[in-house]
């Protein structure tokens, strides 16, 4: 294969690692209306949360120090394995929250 041909192979397969990536880090942000959000009582805020409605709320507990938390520290969301293509608020909180270890 000559330079030319390895050098535009090379720059397809980089552009597309790229694309892929930023496509992952734009995911959308789960909606509170979402069904399985709702389900889980999920709150964007964790100061909304109702106490009374999920008495297993703590202060202090909220998604950026969750076990499921797939965010980096610092990061203003991040993936969550239950909500599958979207990102949830690191601030937030759902009623399978697990304190990271």
């Amino acid at each position: 294969m000559s330079n030319r041909r390895e050098f535009a192979v090379q720059l397809c397969f980089g552009a597309g690692a790229l694309l892929s990536a930023s496509a992952f880090a734009a995911a959308p942000m789960v909606d509170e209306k979402d069904s399985a959000a709702a389900g889980l009582g999920y709150k964007s805020d964790a100061a909304g949360v109702d106490k009374a409605k999920f008495p297993k709320f703590a202060a202090g507990q909220n998604c950026g120090n969750c076990a499921l938390f797939q965010g980096k520290a610092g990061d203003a969301g991040g993936a969550c394995p239950l909500f599958a293509g979207k990102q949830v608020a690191s601030k937030g909180w759902c009623s399978a929250y697990a304190k990271k270890a």
